[in-house]
């Protein structure tokens, strides 16, 4: 079994370092891209499973810092084939690819890009819970379809104001959603692993008696082991066939079987979602489905929020190689 060092305090080793130090794992922002390149010289880990192990063989033991994206972090095994490695920093507020609990057993530190993005995901969960609630897409599809001339008038859809919306986890995003949603009118139910202290909202004490107490569950936990399957069958049951589901965190959160079983078969109203269990793959049912909206994984995908996460992940790159420390460290 390989030895590791604990990161001494300051991380002395990890002064102004580049080139071979430094790994990109998976593909990254055009901007953090072009920095890691041209000012950097960062090595690229290699995708085909040959070529990487050639590759860690020859430099593995010169790697200090990993730049990564929330969708490829450093995983359990690549983090053990990585002896010298100090930080991981990765671009997304996201960070269940990575082992975290690896990571601080051996005293690795890691970043994301907290705050910058906040808003934008809360924007795409509202998109979602108007879409879904009201149809849009699917009435969308009902004109260019033709269908307004040769059937009528699209179906009824549900009021998206003064509705009881639950938020499973009521974080920075959490509450940026809760916020829109009150300008709706909205009754806002919350979980939490703990209550918060000085809150409006009303605490539920479990992820289905939430549910149970909604009209539609909005979904911004964490990703990763803890928060993995959350939202089962029984919160699915407790929702009902009126209740409608957002999800804008990850798609581990949600047991996705469970979830297409419940759409295809009624017992759920509706879903509106941005992130699935297999990205990029879409369970096919759920394709042909007109109470569900889809989207690509784009919460934070605007132009401005993408240049600011951009920023924010090489300041964090340049500040570790500075002085080894991070300008957002994950607590």
């Amino acid at each position: 079994m390989t030895n590791y060092a604990p990161a001494p305090a300051g991380a002395a080793n990890a002064t102004a370092t580049v080139g071979h130090t430094i790994l990109q794992v998976g593909p990254v922002n055009p901007d953090v891209q072009a920095a890691l390149t041209e000012e950097f010289g960062a090595l690229r880990l290699p995708e085909v499973p040959e070529e990487r192990e050639a590759f860690l063989d020859a430099h593995a033991g010169e790697i200090r810092v990993a730049v990564c994206s929330g969708r490829f972090g450093v995983g359990t095994e690549l983090m053990r084939q990585l002896p010298q490695l100090r930080a991981v920093v990765n671009f997304g507020v996201g960070y269940d690819t990575t082992d975290v609990a690896q990571a601080a057993e051996r005293g690795i530190l890691i970043s994301n890009t907290p705050d910058v993005l906040t808003d934008c995901v809360a924007d795409t969960a509202l998109a979602l819970y108007l879409d879904v609630l009201r149809r849009v897409s699917a009435a969308d599809r009902y004109v260019r379809r033709g269908d307004w001339t040769a059937k009528g008038n699209f179906p009824l859809a549900v009021r998206a104001s003064g509705k009881r919306v639950g938020i499973l986890g009521l974080g920075r995003i959490g509450q940026a959603i809760a916020h829109r949603l009150e300008a709706f009118g909205c009754e806002i139910h919350y979980h939490n692993r703990r209550p918060i202290e000085g809150s409006a909202y009303a605490y539920q004490p479990s992820a289905a008696e939430l549910a149970a107490a909604v009209d539609v569950l909005v979904v911004a936990a964490a990703g990763g082991p803890d928060s993995a399957g959350l939202v089962d069958a029984q919160v699915l049951e407790s929702l009902g066939p009126a209740g409608y589901l957002v999800n804008i965190a990850r798609g581990s959160v949600i047991d996705e079987d469970a979830l297409v079983e419940a759409l295809v078969q009624g017992r759920l109203g509706g879903a509106g979602l941005d992130v699935f269990a297999h990205e990029p793959e879409v369970p096919a049912e759920l394709l042909e489905l007109d109470t569900v909206v889809l989207l690509p994984h784009l919460g934070s995908g605007t132009e401005e929020t993408r240049q600011d996460m951009a920023a924010l992940t090489l300041e964090n790159l340049r500040s570790f190689l500075r002085d080894g420390t991070l300008a957002t460290p994950v607590a």
